[in-house]
């Protein structure tokens, strides 16, 4: 989780920490989410992981996993569930607007996940060196930790 490939792989996991962290770790507190960031990249490598043993070749598996992509995903999963309301200010072709949180997440995630099913079917299951899956997995993680949170009352939002 504390190694990149690249100045362009650390800087784009920090812009959407930067971005989406805070307010998790305002609703989490800041124990309960460094151990939900780390518990998360754990979450996130053994999905990568189980899917380059199930699906990927022996070369495959040779290939590292490295970077944080995967645990900031799950921040981006929890930010999802705890503050779907927001507003994000992206791209759209031209120009930038104001899109709803739960669409701009939820549109980050559907194209992770093609990406991670196209993964399986090309020459390698980790698409090019990029862990779809972990991606994924951490995102996934993200909702259902979140939502048991909530559920069991141990976080709540913030009015934003």
């Amino acid at each position: 989780m504390f190694l990149h490939g690249g100045w362009d792989h650390i800087l784009g996991n920090m812009l959407f920490l930067a971005i989406f962290g805070k307010n998790v770790e305002d609703a989490f507190g800041p124990l309960r989410y460094l151990a939900f960031y780390f518990a998360s990249g754990f979450a996130a490598m053994m999905t990568q992981t189980a899917m380059t043993l199930l699906f990927g070749t022996a070369a495959d598996g040779q290939v590292p996993n490295l970077g944080a992509s995967g645990a900031i995903a799950a921040v981006l999963g929890a930010y999802f569930v705890l503050y779907p309301r927001s507003r994000i200010l992206t791209w759209v072709v031209f120009a930038m607007i104001m899109v709803p949180a739960w669409v701009y997440l939820g549109l980050r995630f559907l194209y992770q996940l093609i990406e991670a099913n196209f993964g399986l079917f090309s020459t390698s299951a980790n698409a090019g060196g990029v862990a779809f899956f972990a991606h994924v997995g951490g995102f996934l993680f993200g909702v259902l930790v979140a939502r048991l949170l909530a559920r069991t009352g141990r976080i709540t939002a913030q009015a934003q």
